[in-house]
């Protein structure tokens, strides 16, 4: 027997519909339940999953991107939950929607309305599991700050140096002294977590969420392939609405020895087959390459295509170039080591080397991820745990943010120029050139004949602009302060904006 429900709902595009029923609580609704909707309009039919969340409620997401009116229909093994039928309306998207980010022109990425998004990451991995304080911490930081839109993070608590502690709730019913119930999910979690993905998608911050990882006491990176096909199914049906969702299969998977390759295949199909939306699909490395990134025979094929794009951990920004022509997919340098004082070799780089790492890895076609470790007296560390940004690059990454924001769309910016530094531009119109730790006196630079260009000197670190006196056009010789993080805004002067 089909159910109507009176529903005169008004959803903006991109934003979120929920339909909530309730059900059989009896046995075990997460297993015994299926549950799903089919929406339409016109003749084409989006399928949704839903999910069980507890005290008899079931729930079903979905992120219309058309306008105009929707019905919609769902399918259950349990009548009460078959059949329900209702529709809403589709509006426009309020101004700071502009839907979920996807591939843009091969190598780079867009939001949905077309408008570039050019990421400027960082990482946090477990602060959604930190005591409620820090983590509204954590939010008014990244607030502040203003240079990141984008925050690797993981659904998994951790643990390993500097993360010792018991988080509050988890993904699983049970608990590590009784042993977990791999059949049943905590609604409270899930709920926590969704709290969090909302109140950054307000920030205008992506959530770069990591599925797994290997830094577990808990068993939950050592999970029955049943197990781990059950919680994928289950996170994708609960958070694939949320617009601003990027899917990382794993930090450093190749150290997570339980897992194989096909493994990690079935889980992209898996992402691939479920999520209506497409969100993008990404997996994180840990072995380094020594000399020539190829000889890494650890590192997963970017080139698979259920791979959206590359995240590659790497200290070397000069090998972006040539991951992009081999994958041709947008490169993400999502760990290139940290700013801050650890004991650890990847956790002590400085300020200036992090900001280096991000002028580089753009001017060289790719993308890069900030993290941030800090000894700290209660052990609270940025790459961790979220709280306060204690470092000296922040600020200098806004700044170059800025910069490349107002500047072209990077698939306009070419990078091949072999001007024996980190460069890119639009011929003829729009030039970065960036000279990192050198310190040059002048630099010859080829410009284009009968094109007449204007100089700026950019002091990466002291965050200035300084226009250099008279025009530049050909073969030209430019005066430089012959000290290190510098770099050059070059424009035709008809195409200053």
């Amino acid at each position: 027997m089909t159910k109507e429900l009176e529903n005169a709902q008004e959803i903006e595009r991109w934003g979120r519909f929920e339909l909530s029923l309730p059900g059989l609580q009896d046995g075990n609704p997460f297993t015994d339940v299926s549950f799903a909707a089919r929406f339409r309009q016109g003749h084409r039919i989006v399928e949704a999953d839903g999910f069980y969340d507890g005290e008899g409620c079931y729930r079903v997401r979905f992120m219309p991107d058309t306008l105009g009116k929707w019905s919609y229909e769902t399918v259950s093994n349990i009548p009460e939950l078959n059949l329900v039928q209702g529709m809403f309306t589709c509006v426009d998207p309020s101004a700071e929607n502009h839907g979920p980010v996807g591939v843009d022109r091969e190598v780079h990425f867009a939001y949905a309305d077309g408008k570039p998004f050019f990421p400027f990451g960082t990482t946090s991995y477990v602060w959604n599991h930190q005591d409620e304080e820090l983590q509204e911490l954590t939010l008014r930081s990244l607030a502040e700050a203003g240079a990141f839109n984008k925050i690797r993070m993981c659904v998994f608590p951790k643990h390993y140096d500097y993360n010792l502690n018991e988080p509050e709730l988890y993904p699983f019913a049970g608990s590590l002294e009784e042993g977990w119930d791999f059949t049943v999910f905590d609604p409270a979690y899930w709920k926590h977590l969704e709290r969090r993905i909302e109140n950054l998608q307000q920030l205008g911050i992506e959530a770069d969420l990591i599925l797994f990882h290997p830094y577990d006491r808990w068993g939950f990176a050592e999970m029955s392939p049943e197990t781990d096909d059950f919680y994928l199914r289950y996170a994708i049906a609960r958070l694939s609405a949320f617009r601003n969702i990027w899917w990382s299969l794993a930090n450093e998977f190749d150290l997570m020895k339980a897992k194989t390759m096909r493994d990690w295949d079935r889980f992209f199909k898996i992402i691939q087959e479920r999520d209506p939306y497409g969100h993008l699909r990404s997996i994180h490395n840990w072995h380094h390459p020594g000399i020539h990134y190829r000889s890494n025979l650890h590192w997963y094929d970017h080139g698979k295509p259920w791979v959206t794009h590359a995240s590659i951990q790497h200290h070397d920004l000069h090998f972006v170039e040539e991951w992009q022509e081999t994958y041709r997919k947008p490169i993400v340098v999502d760990e290139c080591r940290y700013e801050g004082n650890l004991n650890h070799g990847w956790g002590n780089i400085t300020a200036e080397r992090m900001v280096e790492c991000f002028w580089q890895g753009m001017l060289n076609g790719g993308y890069v991820t900030h993290g941030e470790t800090f000894l700290h007296e209660n052990n609270i560390i940025w790459w961790s745990h979220g709280g306060t940004l204690h470092g000296e690059s922040p600020s200098r990454i806004r700044f170059l943010r800025q910069i490349i924001e107002a500047g072209p769309q990077l698939d306009r910016l070419k990078t091949d120029f072999h001007w024996d530094i980190a460069a890119g531009g639009v011929d003829g119109e729009y030039y970065l050139a960036y000279f990192g730790s050198s310190r040059p006196g002048f630099r010859m630079l080829p410009l284009p004949e009968g094109i007449t260009f204007a100089i700026e000197l950019i002091d990466t670190w002291n965050m200035t602009m300084t226009p250099l006196p008279g025009t530049y056009e050909g073969n030209c010789r430019v005066q430089l302060p012959g000290k290190p993080y510098q770099a050059l805004r070059i424009q035709a002067i008809n195409q200053q904006t």
